[in-house]
């Protein structure tokens, strides 16, 4: 489970979702009775609108953070958006006609719709609204956890400045370990008083290439394909988490991702470096 890959919509459909659950324990109805019953009185409205509400809201962040998002051939986004509207819509005429079936039991008196109704309205509108504007509405896509920057990956073989081996470090004098410049153990030694002999010039070392592997991260989830070609995606770089770039082919990207799998990433627009 890729918690990272939650965005701004998925925190406004969790927020909804705890609104629904508050507003279930609340007043159903608005009146000047005693012994007001609250949603969990009503087991039909308890769990078409409060109950399924929270479900829609878990469907949908499971979808998000799973890799495997089909359940009996159903997807999970999809449930979840189809339960949200649902809610939403068994919460608009519960409004609208508070009463149902305690109409009875309250014996005619005025009633209106209590706190617990206009929470769980408002609520689910906001979830149904969060359910469906995600996919569509940038500012929504965006990660809801940003991931820390990473540092900069070195070249393979390379050492880190100033470790053993590295050109500037400085190595310990003691007995058996020459200064820079000293001839080593078995290296022909200078006559007493005469001139350093002229070191052997070194063959010049081959530039590098122009690219360098670097960190990245994705705006909104896009599809990572085959190296081969293939037309079938492999992997879905999701936002909020960074992978690395290892190769450039035109305006493709090869990425790896976390678990090792390579593949080709080809729409690098507005990707994030790290």
């Amino acid at each position: 489970m890729n918690i990272r890959s939650l965005t701004r919509g998925d925190g406004v459909v969790i927020g909804a979702a705890v609104l629904l659950f508050i507003a279930s324990f609340l007043d159903t109805y608005d009146t000047s009775g005693s012994d007001i019953p609250n949603a969990w009185d009503n087991l039909g409205l308890v769990m078409s609108m409060y109950v399924g509400g929270v479900i829609a809201a878990v469907l949908i962040v499971l979808a998000r953070t799973l890799p495997e998002r089909k359940v009996v051939g159903l997807d999970l986004g999809q449930l979840g958006v189809a339960l949200a509207l649902f809610t939403a819509w068994t919460s608009l005429w519960t409004i609208i006609d508070p009463l149902g079936a305690f109409s009875d039991d309250l014996g005619g008196a005025d009633v209106g719709a209590g706190s617990g109704l206009i929470l769980g309205l408002i609520a689910a509108l906001l979830l149904a609204g969060a359910a469906i504007a995600t996919p569509l509405v940038p500012a929504l896509k965006g990660a809801l956890i940003p991931a820390p920057r990473p540092a900069a990956p070195q070249p393979y073989g390379a050492q880190p400045p100033g470790g053993y081996g590295y050109p500037g470090a400085q190595q310990p004098g003691g007995y058996g370990h020459p200064q820079p410049g000293q001839p080593g153990p078995g290296q022909p030694g200078q006559p007493y008083g005469g001139q350093p002999q002229p070191q052997q010039a070194q063959a010049p070392q081959p530039p590098a290439g122009d690219f360098s592997p670097f960190w990245f991260a994705v705006p909104v989830p896009r599809p990572l394909f085959a190296e081969d070609g293939s037309p079938t995606p492999i992997a879905e770089l999701a936002p909020g988490t960074w992978y690395l770039a290892v190769e450039q082919r035109g305006a493709a990207l090869v990425a790896q991702t976390q678990d090792g799998r390579r593949g080709v990433l080809q729409d690098t627009s507005g990707i994030q470096r790290g």
